[in-house]
């Protein structure tokens, strides 16, 4: 029973802190940003824009460095079906969630052909070491997209920095990095021990525990927004945290360890990810051509995803846990 519970407590410990320390983490290396002088429409596009996925990357490196790659690829598949089937999921029944035009024409293609391009290298169940450099080089590229996005939209940016000196910025740049490598250190331990007591393999604990813990802090902000009534930026927030994860997360453990995989991966974990991503898509584009001129004066009309396609991606993200356990 002792050797149950030590690594249910450290995944308990490590996600608390992880949580703790990437908003401190964020919050420090925005304030700090801040006070160099960087425009605030920067610092919402990088530091605070991708701070949410700090710790899927973060998790990543160690589970890669502790030789258990097949973690890392769990947690990057795991999240972005968490991103869409359960936090998009539960936004949209609480609130219709805006379709902004630009997401049609830059973000969603480019979703589609990044996830379409992490289908052909994971089709052979081995992630190559240039497979990885592959992918982190195109990072650039879709941050440059999406940045230039957004500086065509600047009332969708308008990023909260915490009023803090450059000392007390920099302190908490620190801490909440140590604490964040830290937290992924405990959290990656206790997931290998509890996938060694349950008898399942590493890749099923990054799938689970790991995706949708380290999806907390997108629920937490997306819901926490959408009862405010600030859900306009969800969608994209959302498509930008599952592009970074592939090219990012999904990088490191293929220039770290290069992971053998089972079959399972592609046809399994990665085909729930590309068909959960296509209900998004269709769904985002049949409903923005169907409501644009749906106004009593004319005007187009923004369209918007709500409950019945917030209940579908939630019952698709049932499917594949169910599909999950099954199949282990």
């Amino acid at each position: 029973m002792t050797q149950i519970w030590l690594p249910i407590l450290g995944v308990i410990a490590g996600f608390i802190g992880l949580i703790w320390s990437a908003d401190r983490f964020v919050a420090g290396s925005a304030a700090l940003a801040n006070t160099f002088g960087i425009p605030k429409l920067i610092i919402g596009l990088t530091i605070v824009a991708f701070g949410t996925s700090a710790p899927e990357v973060v998790v990543s490196i160690s589970a890669s460095l502790r030789q258990a790659g097949e973690l890392a690829v769990g947690n990057a598949l795991g999240s972005n079906l968490a991103n869409v089937g359960l936090v998009l999921a539960i936004t949209a029944l609480i609130a219709p969630l805006p379709i902004q035009r630009h997401l049609l024409i830059r973000e969603v293609p480019a979703l589609v052909v990044i996830t379409a391009l992490a289908g052909v290298f994971l089709y052979d169940s081995q992630l190559q070491a240039w497979e990885g450099w592959v992918l982190l080089l195109v990072l650039p590229a879709v941050m440059w997209l999406l940045i230039w996005s957004k500086r065509h939209d600047p009332e969708e940016i308008d990023p909260e920095i915490p009023a803090m000196g450059r000392l007390a910025s920099s302190l908490w740049f620190v801490i909440g990095l140590v604490v964040l490598v830290g937290s992924s250190e405990v959290l990656v331990w206790g997931a290998e021990q509890l996938a060694l007591a349950m008898g399942v393999t590493p890749l099923v604990v990054g799938l689970t525990v790991i995706a949708v813990g380290t999806s907390l802090p997108e629920l937490a902000a997306s819901v926490m927004s959408a009862l405010k009534g600030h859900q306009d930026i969800a969608l994209g927030n959302i498509i930008g945290s599952n592009l970074f994860n592939i090219l990012a997360v999904m990088a490191v453990p293929a220039l770290i360890q290069q992971p053998p995989m089972e079959a399972a991966v592609f046809f399994r974990d990665y085909a729930s990810m590309a068909l959960i991503t296509a209900i998004l898509v269709v769904a985002i584009w049949v409903d923005y051509h169907l409501r644009r001129n749906d106004t009593p004066d004319g005007s187009p009309h923004k369209g918007h995803l709500g409950r019945r396609i917030g209940s579908l991606l939630l019952l698709s993200y049932a499917g594949y846990y169910v599909w999950l356990f099954i199949s282990v």
